[in-house]
C-alpha cells in the first residue's frame, strides 16, 4: 500500500478525500453564515417597508464615499486572495504570501475606514437603540433634524449588521496572518493548499454580505 502524504490525516485514506471533506464542512458553515446575515435583512426589508421614508432620510448620514472606498477595498481584496490559491498550485511560495499580505493589508484598510465612519456617528451622539441622540452639524448636515421617530432603528440595524460584519473582517485578518506564517514556513504546496483556499472561500462570503450591505445602507 502507497504510503499517504504527511498532511493527510489518519482518518482519511487519501489527499483528495480530506479536501472534500475539509471543503464540505466549509460549505456547510458558510451556510449557516448566510442564515445569520439572512435574519438580519429581514429585519432591515420589515422596518424599511413600515417607514421608507425614514429610512432614506437616516441613510443620507452614511458617507456613500467612505462605503464605497471599503467597496473597492474589499474587492481588491477578493482579487489577490484568489490569486494566491492560483499561485499556491503552482508551488509559487513568495508570491502565495505576498498576495495574503495585500489581503490582510486591504482587510485591514476597510477596518481603518469603518473606524472613522463609526467614530463621526458616536461624536455627533448617533448611537445604537435609546442611546440615539443625535446633535451637531458636519458637512451641511444638522444631525438634530434626524432625531425622528425610527431613525434610531435605522442606526440600531446599520451598527448591527456593519459591525456583526466588522467582526468576520476581523475573524479573517487573524485567519490572513496564520496562513501566511504557515506559508513562510512552507507548509503548503501544489499537493496541499487546503487552508488556503478554504479561507478564501470565506472571505469572498464576508465581500459578497459586503456588497449588499452597501446599497442597502448607504444608497437607497
Amino acid at each position: 500500500m502507497a504510503a499517504t502524504a504527511s498532511h493527510v490525516h489518519a482518518h482519511f485514506v487519501s489527499s483528495e478525500q480530506q479536501f472534500d471533506s475539509a471543503k464540505t464542512g466549509m460549505w456547510l458553515f458558510l451556510v449557516t453564515e448566510v442564515l445569520l446575515f439572512s435574519g438580519m435583512f429581514v429585519a432591515y426589508t420589515v422596518y424599511r417597508i413600515g417607514h421608507p421614508e425614514v429610512f432614506a432620510q437616516s441613510s443620507e448620514l452614511l458617507d456613500w464615499r467612505l462605503g464605497g472606498l471599503n467597496t473597492l477595498v474589499l474587492l481588491a481584496s477578493s482579487f489577490t486572495v484568489a490569486l494566491s490559491i492560483h499561485f499556491a498550485q503552482r508551488d509559487e511560495r513568495e508570491k502565495v504570501a505576498v498576495l495574503l499580505i495585500l489581503t490582510l493589508l486591504c482587510a485591514a484598510a476597510f477596518m481603518v475606514v469603518k473606524y472613522f465612519e463609526y467614530s463621526g456617528k458616536f461624536a455627533h451622539g448617533v448611537f445604537p437603540g435609546a442611546g440615539f441622540s443625535p446633535h451637531g452639524e458636519s458637512h451641511g448636515l444638522d444631525y438634530v433634524a434626524y432625531d425622528v421617530p425610527y431613525a434610531a432603528q435605522f442606526f440600531s440595524i446599520y451598527f448591527v449588521m456593519t459591525g456583526i460584519h466588522g467582526f468576520h473582517v476581523l475573524v479573517g485578518m487573524g485567519l490572513f496572518v496564520w496562513l501566511v506564517t504557515r506559508v513562510v514556513r512552507g507548509h503548503f504546496s501544489s499537493a496541499y493548499y487546503t487552508p488556503i483556499e478554504l479561507t478564501g472561500l470565506y472571505w469572498h462570503l464576508v465581500d459578497i454580505i459586503w456588497i449588499f450591505l452597501f446599497p442597502l445602507l448607504y444608497l437607497i
